[in-house]
């Protein structure tokens, strides 16, 4: 067992970007990177809204950046993922699939998930730049002029749909029920843009692909029609678009510290507002785990920063600093 100052949990741009401020403050911090090495942006194409890169940037190369800053100051990265958390021992401890580790401060970036239906060609199709993803905001840009789907029922969802509308020639939301769970402003806004049409009592059983040439010439599926089965009949129709958004949820990676810190309906952690301090002393909390608001790339690395901040500040005021 090894005591460390400061331990980071996540590799997103919150993780990494809180590793750079902390090493930089001569902290020594220990970073696991978990099951998935990068957080989101490893499952997304091209990034053009992270500010410094004005031809934009593929994200699995962002976080090698990001990974590179950390390591250049002296972050130690470790390929382990934590498997429990004990915030309340003397000294606090972590257990990784290989170890148990002891800390001062933590900071959880551990992100969350988008949730997906569950027929594995959208996640997979995410991947490689197929034409589905979770973030209208991230990637509505490149649909301009396309016809495309969301999927989903709530506040999301439309606020996704009615974005979309701002590059798409037309948004078609599918939804497995007959009445929306969004509220009632939301359902009154999507429901008067013109560019917006609904499939009530619809699911997505299957994405049909053809295969598109990149200007690389790497050939690659792209989404083309969607399979829709009719939840009240059991019909099938085909749905022609060119993208999709899955627009049901995020589900933040929090079940770590269930029973250890409060988290809101949804889990995702609670901070103090203005600042990334949770309820129990010397643990911080940045990045989408706790932001079901943005969740943006960058606002993940500004929260990141705040962290390490708040942490160096707790073990300053603590003696633990040095």
């Amino acid at each position: 067992m090894s005591h460390h100052k400061i331990i980071i949990i996540g590799t997103g741009p919150a993780g990494y970007t809180a590793a750079i401020y902390a090493s930089r403050a001569n902290l020594a911090p220990l970073v696991f990177e978990g099951a998935q090495p990068g957080g989101q942006l490893t499952i997304t194409t091209e990034v053009e809204n992270f500010p410094g890169f004005r031809e934009g940037i593929m994200g699995p190369a962002l976080m090698d950046e990001m990974r590179a800053q950390a390591e250049r100051f002296g972050t130690v990265i470790k390929a382990e993922t934590v498997l429990k958390a004990d915030l309340s021992a003397t000294p606090r401890k972590l257990t990784t699939d290989r170890g148990e580790y002891t800390f001062d401060a933590l900071v959880i970036a551990t992100g969350a998930s988008a949730k997906w239906m569950g027929i594995r060609k959208d996640e997979e199709l995410s991947r490689t730049g197929g034409g589905v993803s979770a973030c209208a905001t991230c990637d509505g840009f490149f649909f301009r002029g396309k016809e495309i789907a969301v999927v989903g029922g709530g506040d999301t969802a439309l606020e996704e749909a009615t974005f979309l509308t701002k590059f798409a020639s037309k948004v078609t939301l599918i939804h497995r029920r007959d009445r929306l769970r969004a509220s009632k402003a939301m359902q009154e806004r999507a429901m008067r843009n013109e560019k917006i049409t609904f499939k009530w009592n619809a699911v997505v059983e299957d994405i049909v692909t053809r295969d598109q040439a990149l200007p690389t010439g790497e050939i690659i599926p792209k989404v083309s029609v969607l399979k829709l089965k009719d939840t009240a009949t059991g019909a099938s129709e085909d749905l022609p678009v060119e993208g999709l958004f899955v627009a049901i949820g995020h589900q933040p990676n929090t079940s770590l510290f269930t029973g250890q810190l409060p988290m809101n309906e949804a889990g995702y952690l609670e901070v103090e507002p203005g600042s990334t301090r949770t309820p129990v002393p010397g643990v911080f909390a940045c990045g989408d785990v706790q932001d079901h608001q943005y969740r943006q790339a960058v606002t993940a690395a500004g929260s990141g920063c705040m962290a390490a901040i708040d942490a160096e500040r707790w073990l300053s005021e603590n003696g633990l600093a040095e």
